[in-house]
């Protein structure tokens, strides 16, 4: 294994027990680098914050865009204690990553309450859940989209 890869990972895990310690949130730490270089370290903060959101991927992710001024992180690499649940896999995604390297696999979180296979049976279609997500077609929701096709100076993303 890369020495550097596992340096950051080691970085990741020592965070996830920092996170356990202190009584922030569940036992998952992350990292985001650019070119070798620490830009935000965090871990799971969703007990801290009350915001269920504030997983450690979503955390660093925030603030790696915050320091960097910029929400595309492809010049950066994510290192996580454990494999991305799906809404921080969906973050990594969005903030085009350049690559993640994670520790535990969604497996090893299941075994310790955080089992995630109902949002991916969700995501796959093999389960439904009813009455959950339900569109309502107004013609009012089209104004912005139009708006944003017609804007001359946005910025794609």
């Amino acid at each position: 294994m890369d020495s550097e890869v596992e340096k950051f990972l080691l970085l990741a895990c020592e965070e996830a027990e920092k996170g356990v310690q202190c009584g922030d949130g569940g036992p998952f730490g992350a990292a985001v680098v650019k070119d070798g270089q620490i830009v935000a370290v965090g871990h799971n903060e969703v007990l801290k914050t009350n915001d269920p959101t504030a997983h450690a991927e979503v955390t660093v992710i925030r603030r790696a865009a915050a320091k960097l001024g910029t929400w595309q992180l492809s010049d950066c690499v994510l290192y996580s204690s454990c494999k991305p649940c799906p809404m921080c896999f969906g973050a990594t995604l969005w903030s085009r990553l350049q690559r993640v390297y994670y520790c535990l696999d969604d497996c090893d979180a299941a075994e310790q309450g955080f089992d995630d296979s109902e949002f991916y049976d969700i995501i796959s279609g093999r389960k439904r859940k009813e009455h959950y997500l339900c569109c309502v077609p107004l013609e009012r929701a089209k104004a912005a989209m139009q708006m944003w096709r017609e804007k001359p100076d946005k910025t794609p993303y």
